[in-house]
């Protein structure tokens, strides 16, 4: 886990002093996880921020707030409120878990926050998933904060996008929620042009234009889950490799973003979808599943898995040993 900010660290020790008046520097570090010279740092922090904490020295002596301290309401705007929740899972904090400190916090400034201010920030930390991505993408606050706006109005969306093919283009959707996944940002929703649900990198969309129409989502969906099976699907192309055994064996080693694994009549199974990134599709996944298979759909999956075949072959050959 990531190391915990100073100033999560201080907010942390104020609230502290708030419940425990006259505490001492060594509990004070004790509470926090930290040594003594480090708590008084937090302390020395919260001063500096013009919050009153006084100091007593002897065996009853420690720190407190001062008298009558009122601490100023917080004012945000829903950007920046959002801005926090996205810092906080940035830093693969559990945004939603009281036990985590970065997630207590957090969880205290939305209580407090105006409902028209903070209601997009929790829908996003409610629906948020942590799972570590090895190149996690950051998506731009500002598109984000309008896709959340629009999730939280359920207004329809027009999105500017660009392909990972990098080919700008346009589309008319009903979005129906935001979620973090596997490190990366996905807007969840219902194409006008498929009339199907799909899902889109946010970290892709450059322009959010929010139209008159309105939508209504799904009584029953879980975003997560949903995201998970839609993730295997609309994509640029397509996937479709028969496994020789039955889908029982094949199904653990199958991520939902692979596609939709179905059982045949043969007794064997097939898995059927779609991807942006045939090599990868081929060479990280496929590679990695330990049974027979064919590529009997997708020209590009099969051009990648002949091209992983030759590499592996070619590492084994004679004529690849140095000196050969």
């Amino acid at each position: 886990m990531s190391e915990i900010s100073p100033t999560a660290r201080a907010l942390r020790a104020l609230d502290i002093l708030q419940g425990r008046p006259g505490i001492t520097a060594a509990e004070l570090a004790q509470r926090l996880g930290v040594t003594e010279r480090a708590a008084r740092r937090y302390v020395a922090i919260l001063r500096e921020a013009d919050i009153p904490v006084e100091s007593t020295r002897g065996p009853y002596g420690g720190y407190r707030l001062g008298r009558g301290l009122r601490l100023p309401p917080l004012v945000f705007s829903a950007t920046e409120a959002l801005g926090l929740v996205m810092a906080a899972l940035d830093s693969q904090h559990a945004v939603a878990d009281p036990d985590d400190p970065v997630g207590s916090a957090l969880g205290k400034i939305l209580r407090v926050l105006p409902t028209n201010v903070a209601r997009q920030a929790v829908m996003l930390r409610e629906t948020a998933r942590k799972v570590p991505e090895r190149t996690p993408s950051k998506p731009d606050p500002t598109v984000t904060s309008d896709l959340v706006a629009a999730v939280a109005a359920q207004r329809q969306v027009r999105l500017g996008y660009r392909t990972a093919a990098g080919n700008a283009r346009t589309f008319e959707v009903d979005p129906w929620s935001v979620v973090v996944r596997y490190g990366r940002w996905y807007l969840l929703c219902l194409s006008h042009h498929a009339e199907a649900l799909r899902t889109f990198r946010v970290d892709r969309i450059s322009e959010v234009t929010v139209l008159e129409g309105t939508f209504d989502v799904p009584a029953d969906l879980d975003p997560a889950a949903a995201l998970e099976v839609n993730l295997g699907k609309g994509w640029e192309y397509d996937t479709h490799v028969v496994f020789d055994a039955p889908l029982g064996e094949v199904g653990p080693w199958i991520r939902p973003v692979l596609g939709e694994l179905r059982e045949r009549p043969d007794g064997r199974c097939e898995l059927v979808g779609s991807t942006s990134n045939a090599q990868a599709y081929a060479g990280e996944w496929l590679a990695g599943i330990p049974f027979p298979f064919t590529v009997v759909g997708g020209d590009e999956l099969r051009a990648a898995v002949a091209e992983v075949g030759e590499r592996l072959s070619r590492a084994v050959t004679q004529d690849a040993r140095p000196g050969g």
